[in-house]
């Protein structure tokens, strides 16, 4: 109930709650690349909205996602360029999985999803843990939901802002059309 940046992703998953459209089980629980306090909000939205889009360019190239507990970024791209025949830098790679983090936010909007599907069941939300380390921790969801908005380049609404679409080349007209 209090591993906060499990929370966030919970909440945020495109496809309902999933440990593995994110996986800060990594950093939170694990220590892959790198240990991360798990009782703390500060840097989770940065850090999710990372693995967020790296998962949606792993999972879109067919490569496990567990591979990513040994590799990164780097070698992906390099993997991908091999197979593809095409010369993009790591970040064109990881901006193809922010891409499709987002069309998976615009289509579940245009299906009637709103930010109060951003959520989690309010026992997660309201029963604090009763005993260990996390004692008396609660997800702390509305303190990350804002500023994951916020690096996501998204409103107030968990709406992707026009100059978001823009960056990422989405016709949110054309998209509209064909939902």
């Amino acid at each position: 109930r209090a591993i906060q940046g499990m929370a966030l992703e919970y909440a945020t998953s495109n496809r309902g709650g999933c440990h593995v459209r994110g996986y800060l089980t990594s950093p939170e629980v694990l220590g892959i690349p790198v240990k991360t306090d798990p009782l703390v909000t500060e840097g989770k939205a940065e850090l999710l909205k990372l693995f967020q889009d790296l998962t949606g360019l792993v999972d879109s190239s067919d490569i496990c996602l567990f591979s990513t507990f040994g590799i990164g970024l780097p070698e992906i791209s390099s993997m991908l360029r091999n197979a593809i025949g095409v010369d993009l830098p790591d970040e064109e790679f990881l901006k193809v999985g922010e891409r499709i983090w987002n069309l998976e936010r615009m289509f579940n909007l245009e299906a009637g999803f709103t930010k109060e599907d951003d959520t989690l069941p309010p026992r997660l939300l309201e029963e604090s843990v009763t005993t260990g380390p996390a004692k008396g921790k609660v997800a702390e969801l509305d303190v990350m939901l804002e500023e994951y908005y916020k690096v996501r380049g998204w409103d107030k609404d968990g709406i992707p802002t026009e100059e978001k679409l823009d960056e990422l080349s989405i016709d949110k007209k054309a998209m509209a059309l064909n939902c």
